[in-house]
């Protein structure tokens, strides 16, 4: 497994490693599985952890993927376009449509690192994460 801090909004090949990005953000994201799913051409399950620094905010975002969170570590605040804010703790799951705009992706915390399992059904080619303006 690597792991990577990120800078960038697309994926870029360096040195045949995927760099995947979530806008104004250094979360430590790390892929850890990609396959593409034979009984849905063109889609692929991807399954990757993001690390979030204490008090640590990303941007808004979209993924263009059923999105599947399951917290691991610490607590995150998360929300879609038009929803509620949800703060999440250890064992905790979230779910964001292909169609949502992720308005919230943060550590709860200001002082305690917090880490979430993410799993996308998506398109096989489209990056895991889009900025939204």
């Amino acid at each position: 497994m690597k792991k990577h801090h990120f800078s960038a909004v697309f994926p870029v090949l360096l040195g045949g490693i995927i760099i995947l990005s979530y806008p104004a953000t250094s979360a430590e994201v790390a892929m850890l599985f990609k396959q593409d799913l034979a009984d849905m051409p063109g889609k692929a399950g991807q399954l990757l952890t993001v690390e979030f620094a204490p008090g640590e905010v990303s941007a808004p975002h979209r993924h263009n993927a059923h999105t599947f969170v399951y917290v691991l570590e610490g607590s995150v605040v998360m929300q879609v376009q038009g929803g509620e804010a949800k703060t999440l703790t250890a064992g905790q799951t979230f779910y964001e449509n292909p169609d949502d705009i992720h308005t919230v992706a943060n550590n709860a915390s200001d002082t305690e690192p917090a880490k979430i399992l993410v799993f996308f059904i998506k398109d096989s080619d489209a990056p895991a994460s889009m900025p939204v303006e």
